[in-house]
């Protein structure tokens, strides 16, 4: 792969190309239709996170998410079920939509520490084990203060 080629596939903080979008929802099941007419059959599961960093606070929450596995891209929805987590806070401020894009990495907290040097900070922090972990990430303003999510999964 030459340099152009990289540098297309994922730019110089070198995170590589993106796996997954994900849109917040008010209401799952409501929502399901039209994004099932968009990209396909959605998966359907709920997740209890206790325990996750939530800006710096240890905190619990529940989402309610559907994935969508049918092409290149994975596709997530979610609905925050309880607690306050990101994808509440983005349904208050800006209504239903596209949340966040997700990266993969091998070593999460070295990504973490050099996303941050570059004005990343982190909002919502989850560790399942030694080699499972994500991590939602406000981009610098300079890019709209948008969000992205970072994954580390063998």
């Amino acid at each position: 792969m030459t340099d152009t080629e990289k540098g297309r596939a994922g730019g110089g903080l070198g995170l590589g190309a993106p796996d997954q979008v994900a849109y917040v929802v008010a209401d799952l099941a409501a929502a399901l239709p039209r994004y099932t007419a968009l990209y396909g059959e959605f998966d359907v599961a709920e997740a209890d996170l206790p325990d996750c960093e939530i800006k710096g606070v240890t905190a619990s929450c529940k989402l309610k998410l559907a994935v969508n596995r049918s092409g290149p891209i994975e596709i997530e929805l979610i609905e925050p079920l309880a607690g306050d987590p990101p994808h509440a806070w983005h349904l208050r401020e800006h209504g239903e939509g596209l949340h966040h894009v997700r990266f993969r990495t091998n070593d999460l907290e070295s990504t973490l520490s050099r996303l941050a040097a570059e004005g990343y900070s982190r909002i919502f922090y989850k560790r399942f084990g030694p080699s499972v972990a994500f991590a939602y990430l406000e981009t610098p303003p300079e890019i709209g203060s948008s969000v992205i999510e970072l994954l580390e999964m063998p």
